[in-house]
């Protein structure tokens, strides 16, 4: 199935909070792409969430979490674990033309094969409740592709998340111990969130939700930097160019806040790709002083969402000249 992604504000009774006082827990998402939401599922905040339970992005975090802790965390799965399933094409209806040229290939029946990978049980029905969700909308994702004015960069924006994705897995269990309690909390609320139950409900506010309150800094800011890390995170997901890291020049500042604090950034920057060096265009724009969103010059409408963690480095104060 083609994946689509529809971003909207969650919509959840508050949770009742029965957090164990007595145990510190922790979760170290730093430096991850999918940082801000890996925490708000640890702490149980369910309500800052932007993604729904129902989007398609949500299910591709879940099925990346699970094959990746089936790869590098098999011997911590429990005895009664179960297998993680692939759906694969069995049967191919091919058409051709009258020279004998194979002009389409449709699948006309799917079986269902061990990934060998392996699963939590708990975990792993909770993912099926959401497959079944996205299966049953199947028809009405692709007519908001076809339709969506915007699809292109949508659909290059698909492939940024994905590689992000992808980079997370990579990281998260060097991050945090296969076997650590703050992974065993976020697991469990990860499932809560996937049945659209309440949260085991942490009591501290998240770092990402303070700074949001808070807003960005004022005074005199490195931009240049800040730019740079930005655009840099982002080219981590690239499919093809490369960022030239440091190339930032002609910064400019398009409009401030009634704090001084800007509302948009404009750069420019250089990358290599198939023809070689070539320049590019970046526009970030702010709220309450922070980072909102950044697009290139590319997809002008598309809007990418700025690395959390950089962002919270930057409401600390830490790009300051």
């Amino acid at each position: 199935m083609a994946a689509f992604y529809f971003i909207f504000k969650s919509h959840y009774s508050e949770p009742i909070s029965v957090e164990n006082k007595s145990e510190v827990l922790e979760l170290n998402t730093d430096g991850l792409y999918y940082a801000e939401f890996y925490d708000y599922i640890f702490r149980g905040h369910f309500e800052e969430i932007d993604v729904s339970r129902d989007d398609m992005q949500f299910l591709l975090i879940f099925d990346q979490y699970l094959r990746a802790y089936g790869a590098q965390c098999s011997g911590s799965l429990p005895t009664n674990k179960v297998q993680i399933m692939n759906e694969e094409c069995a049967t191919e209806e091919v058409t051709k033309n009258g020279w004998g040229d194979v002009i389409s290939r449709v699948c006309v029946k799917y079986v269902w094969v061990g990934s060998g990978l392996y699963a939590k049980t708990a975990l792993y029905e909770a993912y099926g409740e959401i497959d079944k969700i996205q299966r049953s909308k199947g028809l009405g994702t692709m007519m908001d592709m076809i339709t969506d004015p915007n699809s292109m960069g949508n659909s290059v924006d698909m492939i940024h998340k994905t590689n992000g994705l992808k980079g997370d897995m990579l990281k998260i269990f060097k991050l945090n111990a296969c076997g650590s309690t703050g992974l065993k909390r976020f697991e469990e609320n990860l499932r809560l969130f996937a049945l659209n139950k309440q949260s085991i409900r942490m009591e501290k506010a998240s770092k990402y939700t303070t700074m949001k309150k808070s807003g960005g800094p004022t005074g005199d800011q490195n931009y240049h930097k800040l730019i740079d890390d930005l655009v840099y995170d982002q080219s981590k997901t690239w499919s093809f160019n490369r960022y030239t890291k440091g190339s930032i020049s002609g910064v400019t500042t398009s409009s401030r806040d009634s704090e001084g604090r800007p509302m948009e950034l404009s750069a420019n920057y250089s990358f290599s790709g198939f023809s070689g060096n070539s320049k590019g265009s970046v526009r970030i724009t702010f709220k309450n002083g922070l980072p909102k969103c950044i697009y290139f010059y590319d997809f002008p409408q598309n809007c990418k969402s700025p690395n959390s963690s950089i962002i919270s480095s930057y409401a600390e104060g830490k790009y300051a000249n």
